[in-house]
C-alpha cells in the first residue's frame, strides 16, 4: 500500500485486524522507501499520521473521564460507592482504542528511523554562500550538486510567510531553472554571472551552494532537505 487516508482508521469497515493489516502493508511500503533513503513525502506523512493518533487518542480519554457515571451500588468492604460510565462503551469505540494503540508505536518506529535518516543525509551536505549576499533575501538562487556529479541542478528560490494556529512559519518554493557543468574554470561563481545574463528579472539574487557528498535522490531527499536547510540558515544568519 503507497498511501494511507488521513481518515484511514474510520473509513470503511473498523476492525481491528483489517486496519494492521492496512497499516502493516503501508509501513512494508515506508520502509523500502527508507532503506533506498527516499525520505519524502514519506517521513511528512507519518509524523501527521502520528499526531492525528495522539489527538484521536488524547480526545478519546478525555471523554471518557469527563464522561458522567451512574451509582450502581456499594461497596461494604470497601466502603466506597460504585459507580459505572453510562457512556455507550460499544464494539465500535473498543476498536478504534485498539487500533490507536496498537498504531501509536509502529509510527513512533517509523518516526525515529526515519530522522535516523534525515540527520545523516544532512550532516553530508554542506551549504555556501556564492558571491557576495544581498540584504534582500527573500528570492535567489539554489546551487544544487549531487554526490560527485559534474552538473549543477539551479533552482529558483522563494521564501513566503504563513500563519498557522496563531503561529509564523517559513514556507520554501523552489521551481527548476537550468543544470550547468561545473569544472575548474567553470565555478560557481562563474554559473551565477551567466544566470545573471541570462534572467536579468533578478540583477542581484542571493545565491546559495548545496553540496552533497554523497549520491542522493533528488526529489525525494536532496531537495526537500536542502530547502530545509537553506531556510534554517537564512533564519540564523541572515
Amino acid at each position: 500500500m503507497d498511501t494511507l487516508n488521513s481518515n484511514w482508521i474510520t473509513e470503511s469497515h473498523i476492525d481491528f485486524e483489517y486496519k494492521k493489516y492496512m497499516l502493516l502493508g503501508y509501513l512494508q511500503h515506508v520502509n523500502e522507501k527508507f532503506s533506498a533513503t527516499e525520505l519524502f513525502p514519506h517521513l511528512s506523512s507519518i509524523i501527521e499520521h502520528y499526531k492525528n493518533l495522539k489527538l484521536l487518542q488524547e480526545n478519546t480519554l478525555k471523554l471518557r473521564s469527563n464522561f458522567p457515571e451512574a451509582l450502581t451500588g456499594i461497596d461494604a468492604a470497601e466502603f466506597k460507592l460504585m459507580h459505572e460510565s453510562i457512556m455507550n462503551d460499544d464494539s465500535i469505540m473498543s476498536e478504534i482504542e485498539q487500533i490507536v494503540n496498537f498504531s501509536i508505536p509502529q509510527f513512533e518506529k517509523y518516526m525515529f528511523e526515519g530522522r535516523k535518516i534525515y540527520d545523516f543525509v544532512e550532516h553530508k551536505l554542506i551549504i555556501s554562500p556564492v558571491g557576495l549576499t544581498p540584504i534582500r533575501v527573500n528570492e535567489g538562487y539554489l546551487f544544487l550538486r549531487n554526490g560527485g556529479e559534474k552538473a549543477t541542478h539551479i533552482y529558483n528560490y522563494q521564501i513566503t510567510l504563513f500563519e498557522r494556529h496563531d503561529e509564523r512559519y517559513r514556507g520554501i518554493h523552489t521551481h527548476y531553472v537550468c543544470s550547468y557543468e561545473v569544472s575548474i574554470t567553470n565555478t560557481f561563481e562563474q554559473l551565477k554571472i551567466e544566470l545573471l545574463k541570462s534572467h536579468k528579472q533578478l540583477p542581484n539574487p542571493a545565491t546559495f551552494a548545496i553540496e552533497s557528498s554523497l549520491a542522493l535522490p533528488m526529489e525525494s531527499t536532496l531537495l526537500p532537505i536542502a530547502k530545509r536547510i537553506l531556510i534554517r540558515h537564512l533564519q540564523e544568519t541572515i
